[in-house]
């Protein structure tokens, strides 16, 4: 019987390591050419590895949490089972079929297609995806399918352990994991200099009624975050050092003449940053059609490694859960992170008379190493002006000589 040690295999695109999120199967499974084995995590890619040959595995390599490197072995199987047979010297009606004749169920032999949300998703529920019938193409298992399923999982497939005392272990592994050393590094290294703003948004808000009552059906409706995006797009013309990266190793600030925003984006696995590139190109339409797409992309897990790197400016809007004030984290290597809070009508003066307008705070923060205390608060201040004037956000600036 020979032993086939199937090293991490290269992910592309400078991958040097990978974590392991979820092991498929376990030591003493049959496993057939192709059929997903590991669940690991890149960066933010989260990529299923397939089994290179078939055999029957007899070790695994690492627990889900431990980072693998890229070449290193991450499991060890029989290579091609089947072939291999082994005598039984007396056997008996009771014993199980020798190894050269699988059994016809082995539990792990069908490859499961699922996404790894859903496979989370099942975890999380304690549902096995081996006994749902899939409605995607192929057979793939879709979220929606878990509805209404209820199967649970072995103590060993459990993801959480319950102690006598009622306490929940819950390890932190992969995305939640690389969140809480991205968000720990930022606030260890860069000193942030938060600014918060009242913005009247009472013109904005009859210019987004008015457009959304006029557009094409098909055109789902606008928030105020296509706006924003646009007004912050000519902001940063007059305030370039707000739009760059720093490379902390190199000590250089990477400034760029095209803004790409990031977008904070809620979803069932975590924040994820998907990135509007080169918005200053885009009309209002298109980049309100470009963010619902890449928020979408992200929550469904389908997000691109590029569609997850390289914003140079980051927008955070938690306006719809309520809330007048933030401390957004800076989304490194960038230097500044914008966020809406929630617009409400209130009583103001306006004009010398007191009235209802609709006011929405601009929580902001900034590297306070490379932008000014000055820089920032005339930076919000710009932003604030041209929300309060939605009309100049269409008005084309000058061409540079």
């Amino acid at each position: 019987m020979s032993e086939y040690v199937f090293k991490l295999p290269d992910l592309g695109e400078g991958t040097v390591e990978a974590e392991i999120v979820q092991w498929h199967v376990k030591v003493g499974d049959l496993v057939v050419e192709d059929q997903a084995v590991v669940e690991l995590m890149t960066d933010k890619a989260t990529v299923e590895v397939p089994a290179p040959v078939g055999g029957r595995v007899l070790r695994l390599n690492g627990d889900a949490g431990d980072k693998v490197p890229v070449g290193a072995p991450l499991m060890v199987f029989t290579a091609d089972v089947a072939a291999s047979p082994t005598p039984q010297p007396t056997p008996q009606p009771t014993i199980a079929p020798p190894a050269s004749m699988p059994a016809p169920h082995e539990p792990r032999a069908a490859r499961v297609m699922a996404s790894p949300a859903t496979r989370r998703r099942a975890r999380e529920s304690g549902i096995d995806l081996a006994r749902i019938s899939g409605s995607g193409p192929g057979g793939r298992i879709l979220r929606g399918d878990l509805t209404g399923a209820s199967a649970p999982l072995s103590s060993a497939a459990a993801p959480i352990v319950l102690r006598p005392d009622e306490v929940t272990e819950i390890k932190v592994i992969g995305l939640r994991r690389l969140i809480a050393e991205r968000m720990s590094e930022a606030k260890r290294n860069i000193p942030h200099f938060a600014y918060v703003e009242e913005v009247d948004v009472t013109e904005l808000e009859a210019l987004r009624s008015h457009l959304n009552a006029t557009e094409r059906r098909e055109q789902p409706p606008l928030s105020y975050l296509p706006f924003v995006v646009m007004a912050l797009v000519r902001v940063l013309d007059s305030f370039p050092q707000c739009n760059v990266r720093y490379d902390a190793q190199r000590g250089v600030l990477m400034r760029h003449r095209a803004v790409h925003v990031g977008i904070a984006t809620q979803t069932p696995d975590g924040l994820k940053v998907p990135v509007l590139r080169d918005a200053g190109s885009k009309s209002l339409s298109k980049i309100a059609a470009q963010i619902r797409e890449l928020a979408e992309r992200a929550r469904r897990n389908q997000s691109s490694r590029e569609e997850l790197s390289g914003s140079t400016i980051t927008l955070t809007s938690l306006g719809r859960l309520g809330g007048i004030a933030s401390t957004p984290v800076i989304n490194a290597p960038e230097v500044a992170i914008v966020g809406l809070n929630k617009a409400v009508e209130r009583p103001v003066v306006h004009n010398g008379a007191i009235v209802v307008r609709r006011i929405m705070n601009l929580s902001s923060s900034f590297d306070h190493r490379f932008v000014d205390g000055y820089d920032a608060a005339a930076m919000i201040q710009a932003l604030k002006d041209a929300l309060e004037h939605p009309a100049t956000i269409f008005i084309p600036k000058d061409a540079s000589p």
